[in-house]
């Protein structure tokens, strides 16, 4: 099976012992088990986060909200440059545009993040979402989620159509993938229509927005108990992580 996993509060959620239970489990089943990291975090946090070994490394990595596709080798998150050539091409120079237009709108702060093919920022209570339609007309989709950050991404870009793309570039079969997740910026994965795992303690707004997919089970558990939950509920695999009780 894979499991193609958000990041935080999902993979990295959860308590510490059922992370645990799960990481030691996907050791042991590699590489017939395979991780894929889908997340908004940038290349440098997903090397940082591996670097001492607690937390399993991926095979490939999905960040910057899918407009990163990459490989993980030696410690490393290397772009495979013609799944990201449609991404640079819709992003042109809307960088620049959009920083442009956003400056000085209220409550709302740039990420200091290096950003590739994306830009994100923080609001806070000051912050007027109207205020977004200074972007109207762009070849831009905005994202908000965790009811704090905007993500600026390019059209038609997100985690779930950029993981299809890495799908279908390595051949992986769909009925053995399982997808994860907890906030809005994880809708499209679950709009693949792969099986699904929304964590418990999932934002209310996925919930209500995955409510209507059969295969987007709306776990128990937190965090890694919702991914073990699945992985078992969708019968993945003939020996699936267990949590002791």
């Amino acid at each position: 099976m894979v499991l193609a996993t958000d990041l935080d509060g999902t993979f990295l959620g959860g308590a510490a012992p059922t992370r645990k239970i799960l990481y030691d489990w996907l050791r042991a089943q590699a590489p017939r088990t395979r991780l894929i990291f889908v997340t908004g975090r940038d290349p440098d946090f997903i090397s940082a986060l591996c670097a001492n070994g607690d937390v399993p490394a991926p095979e490939f990595v999905i960040g910057d909200v899918g407009t990163t596709i990459a490989r993980f080798t030696s410690g490393r998150v290397e772009p495979i440059a013609e799944l990201e050539a449609p991404i640079a091409q819709i992003w042109r120079d809307h960088g620049t545009v959009v920083r442009e237009r956003l400056h000085g709108i209220s409550g709302l702060k740039l990420q200091s993040a290096p950003f590739r093919y994306r830009l994100s920022y923080e609001y806070d209570a000051g912050f007027d979402p109207d205020s977004l339609g200074v972007l109207d007309g762009l070849d831009v989709d905005v994202l908000v989620s965790h009811g704090c950050f905007v993500d600026i991404l390019p059209k038609g870009i997100s985690k779930g159509p950029s993981l299809l793309r890495l799908m279908s570039y390595l051949g992986l079969p769909a009925e053995r993938v399982l997808v994860a997740g907890d906030t809005l910026n994880d809708l499209s994965m679950f709009q693949t229509g792969l099986h699904g795992a929304v964590v418990g303690g999932a934002e209310a707004e996925l919930l209500a927005a995955t409510g209507g997919l059969h295969r987007a089970l709306h776990c128990a558990e937190a965090g890694a108990g919702g991914i073990i939950e699945a992985i078992g509920a969708f019968d993945l695999h003939p020996n699936p992580p267990k949590v002791s009780l």
